[in-house]
């Protein structure tokens, strides 16, 4: 089949989908140092190269079905069609509008020092990629968090968040069954329709000239259903160096849970807190919004000090559930010692590290906390370990990819949100 390629105008931007772009690029976006194996910094405030982008959204579009293939030979076609002024082949000149269209609609941030176009700020007319950088803003994370839960939990139900039919608030029980009598003990959550059913059943017939139906203490049937309980949840990730080691990202699945698990809370259960803490050498609390630029780096496993840390901020909730979610690829590998140095051993499980870690889970059991873990990995010594930290404190221990993380994480919550009342 001839082509006949014509000088490009940009006309196939038209047809992109910009935000099913961004959700494309959410492993980009997310980046959790996976291709710096040497380590970084817990956070990249300087941002990413902009080269990273483009070659992400170059490979995007040869390889995902967002442009048609008309497009994509009439954007492949013969260099000498390049732009003369500047040099770009067509191909490139619809990747720097892609970038400029992120720009202006607010998924990113980018400068290149002191060379900015007027009327598209933050975009040089050549921008030198091997230097410039990008940053990823507050919008395009809270974006990518809901298109996570979507994609998560969109399969299980038939709501497009699952199982949860609706965004409106509710008061905390809703019906879910059929009603019953009532009976001293029972949540008075009052079935109007069969009480007056029941009434007028027991009466006969109305007395029409009363206009009123008289309800007795006999007559009265109440709902049964479902109460959402209300939690408080410390999301505990592992950020230590092996969690993008073996040929494997771990944590930026984990990112993803995160972010979906805060939209999860803020949608459905908005009476619900979440906190999130990183453990490495040693443990601290972040933002969730802070969470999705924050890296790993070249750190142990110190999980007593995050758990530590966990227990802490639940102590000061008031809500009926507290728990901590742990989520961690490593056995136990370093220890905050009284004098606030930090002793390390990454070989085997250290009996000093293990003790210390175990009684602080034992500290988080006498505060009424429960620990879920989801590891990552399944050597001997880990499995025992988590079983033991389980059994501890009435929680679970998942074995779980990256891949199904998230739908273990999040179905795991919603179980646990509700019970049956009478």
């Amino acid at each position: 089949m001839k082509f006949r390629y014509t000088r490009y105008t940009g006309e196939d931007l038209e047809g992109i989908n910009i935000e099913e772009l961004v959700s494309k690029l959410s492993t980009l976006l997310l980046s959790s140092g996976f291709n710096n194996p040497h380590g970084d910094l817990l956070e990249s405030g300087d941002g990413r190269p902009l080269q990273d982008l483009h070659d992400a959204i170059l490979e995007k579009l040869l390889s995902e079905d967002i442009l048609s293939s008309e497009s994509v030979s009439r954007l492949l076609g013969d260099p000498a069609d390049a732009d003369q002024e500047s040099g770009q082949s067509a191909l490139e000149q619809l990747v720097q509008q892609i970038i400029e269209q992120m720009v202006h609609e607010g998924y990113i941030t980018t400068g290149y020092g002191e060379s900015h176009l007027p009327n598209a700020p933050g975009i040089s007319a050549d921008p030198n990629l091997s230097t410039s950088r990008f940053e990823v803003t507050d919008k395009s994370l809270d974006f990518l968090g809901y298109r996570a839960l979507r994609d998560l939990l969109g399969p299980l139900g038939r709501s497009s968040v699952g199982r949860h039919d609706t965004r409106d608030l509710a008061t905390g029980v809703e019906a879910s069954g059929t009603s019953k009598p009532y009976e001293f003990g029972d949540t008075v959550n009052i079935d109007a329709s069969g009480t007056i059913l029941k009434a007028v059943s027991r009466l006969g017939s109305l007395d029409t000239t009363k206009g009123v139906i008289d309800v007795e203490h006999q007559d009265l049937m109440v709902a049964q259903g479902e109460y959402q309980s209300s939690c408080a949840t410390v999301l505990m990730l592992d950020c230590s160096h092996s969690m993008i080691l073996y040929g494997e990202d771990r944590f930026t699945p984990a990112k993803q849970v995160a972010l979906a698990l805060a939209n999860l809370i803020s949608y459905q259960y908005p009476g619900d807190a979440l906190n999130v803490v990183l453990f490495h050498d040693s443990a601290e609390e972040i933002p969730v919004k802070q969470l999705a630029r924050t890296r790993v780096g070249p750190y142990y496993t110190n999980t007593r000090e995050g758990l530590r840390l966990s227990r802490r901020i639940l102590e000061r909730q008031r809500k009926d559930m507290r728990q901590v979610i742990m989520i961690t690829d490593g056995k136990p590998s370093a220890l905050t010692q009284p004098n606030g140095d930090i002793y390390r051993n990454a070989f085997g499980l250290d009996p000093q590290i293990i003790t210390e870690t175990f009684r602080e889970v034992a500290n988080c059991r006498k505060a009424g906390i429960m620990i879920n873990t989801f590891m990552l990995a399944r050597d001997h010594e880990l499995v025992s370990f988590v079983g033991r930290v389980a059994a501890m404190c009435s929680g679970k221990a998942y074995f779980t990819t990256p891949n199904t993380l998230g739908k273990y994480v999040l179905m795991d919550y919603m179980k646990k949100k509700t019970k049956r009342v009478h």
